[in-house]
């Protein structure tokens, strides 16, 4: 059985990437993981967002991909450094910071993709996402990071579940069950989506196989980081449930 989180939304889903930037050049400057463009994406009709959260020296959960500040603010202090409102003051010319309940409060609607970046970020999401379980898909690189996440929203008295994304053992585990013709069942118990880029390096990770034995599990397909229409085009045809992309607008418009 699917998880409220794909209920009563498109198929195929659309995820915007860190909100929606529409290029460079624009007026005013939006960056990633705002307040800006989670509101351009939004406004596009994006009915799904991925993003990243992190803790600051603050121990608050804030929006943010990197491990430090220097490819965003040419600043190589990690974000656990620095204060949350020092990150407020950065941000503030690119369209606003937040924290993952400043997120959740001010997009009522929409359902959040997020990926826990940080050990730290685990436990204290618990309280902040357990109201709001039924639109959060918690995912991390880490899948023991993951697990911990998923408990601590279940542990401050969430509904149900947040749904979930394999980590990468996990989706390691799966790509290569389905190619031996092997039930992965074990390993995607308790997870609602793959989501994973069609190729890492020389390996192909998307394969019919693969797209088969999630399927077989009810479990949806989600690729990263897909921009050119035909290529979303082409991977929803082969039967991928999602797409996740920088340009959400032009998803949106290209998957119809």
């Amino acid at each position: 059985m699917k998880h409220p989180y794909f209920a009563k939304t498109r198929h195929p889903r659309v995820l915007a990437h860190r909100g929606l930037l529409t290029g460079e050049g624009t007026s005013p400057v939006v960056g990633e993981n705002t307040a800006a463009a989670f509101a351009a994406a939004h406004a596009a009709g994006a009915e799904y967002i991925e993003t990243d959260c992190r803790v600051t020296a603050d121990d608050d959960i804030v929006l943010f991909h990197d491990e430090t500040l220097t490819r965003l603010f040419r600043d190589d202090r990690r974000v656990d450094q620095v204060r949350t409102k020092d990150l407020v003051e950065l941000f503030a010319p690119y369209g606003g910071l937040l924290t993952v309940g400043e997120m959740l409060e001010m997009f009522p609607e929409t359902r959040f993709n997020i990926d826990v970046k940080s050990d730290a970020a685990a436990a204290p999401l618990g309280p902040i996402v357990a109201p709001h379980a039924h639109r959060v898909l918690l995912t991390s690189f880490s899948d023991a990071r993951r697990r911990r996440a998923v408990a601590a929203v279940t542990a401050a008295g969430a509904a149900q579940r947040p749904a979930a994304s394999a980590g990468q053992s996990s989706m390691i585990q799966v790509r290569m069950l389905s190619a031996l013709r092997l039930s992965p069942a074990r390993v995607l118990r308790d997870l609602d989506a793959l989501q994973i880029p069609e190729r890492y390096g020389p390996v192909q990770v998307l394969t019919p196989a693969l797209l088969r034995a999630a399927h077989r599990h009810d479990v949806e397909v989600h690729v990263w980081t897909v921009n050119d229409p035909d290529d979303m085009r082409r991977l929803i045809s082969a039967g991928v449930d999602g797409i996740v992309t920088d340009r959400a607008d032009i998803a949106l418009s290209a998957l119809g």
